[in-house]
């Protein structure tokens, strides 16, 4: 029997980087131009899609490569502190345990993935971690993990906080979880009708059960 693959988003899905993300990228509004974002302003933009929320922010799309990994530099200070989303490692494990294959597609970098899996005790749950810089999509991303890995479409299941994880493996033809404790809101996600959607983490085990894949 072929093994089922789950691979996850990271920031949002598995740790609670959202805050912290938020407080980066005001620190750095000025220097990219663009302002900073209020406790209000975070409200609207957790109901809007990637695309709309660089068009709302007025970043220049040239600008976004050289923000993303200055982001992600100004994270690795704050990784080690971050926790896992509440639950999240209970379900991991059991997931784990069941004998599914789990891996992480990412935007963040490999070593601030990899330093918060240490510091939370969850490296040893992961068989791959995949870190790729994409503004817009994961598609490419998912595929070019697929191929590598030789791993088929239908074995494979997809957990992500964001619109842009319901498109990507939409694209990739694979099923997807969207988790509703990250950054995107429940409207928003529902829109995109992922496979399912879910409100902690316990549901996942309930999900993959149910789920043909």
């Amino acid at each position: 029997m072929t093994q089922k693959v789950i691979i996850f988003d990271f920031d949002g899905t598995i740790a609670d980087t959202v805050d912290a993300l938020v407080s980066i990228a005001n620190c750095l509004a000025q220097k990219f131009g663009y302002i900073p974002i209020t406790q209000e302003e975070l409200a609207l933009l957790r109901n809007l899609s990637s695309r709309e929320i660089i068009k709302y922010s007025g970043i220049s799309v040239l600008k976004i490569p050289f923000l993303v990994k200055k982001v992600k530099t100004e994270l690795k200070s704050k990784i080690k502190e971050l926790k896992p989303i509440s639950g999240i490692k209970e379900a991991l494990i059991v997931l784990n345990n069941e004998g599914y294959k789990l891996g992480i597609i990412t935007s963040n970098s490999q070593e601030n993935v990899t330093d918060f899996l240490k510091a939370n005790e969850l490296d040893d749950l992961f068989a791959f971690v995949y870190s790729g810089v994409t503004i817009f999509g994961k598609t490419t991303i998912i595929n070019n993990v697929l191929k590598q890995k030789q791993i088929k479409p239908q074995e494979v299941l997809y957990v992500g906080d964001e619109t842009r994880d319901i498109e990507a493996s939409k694209k990739a033809n694979i099923k997807v979880i969207a988790v509703t404790w990250g950054f995107n809101s429940q409207e928003v996600l529902a829109k995109q009708n992922p496979d399912f959607l879910i409100h902690h983490p316990s549901q996942l085990l309930e999900v993959v059960k149910v789920i043909s894949f």
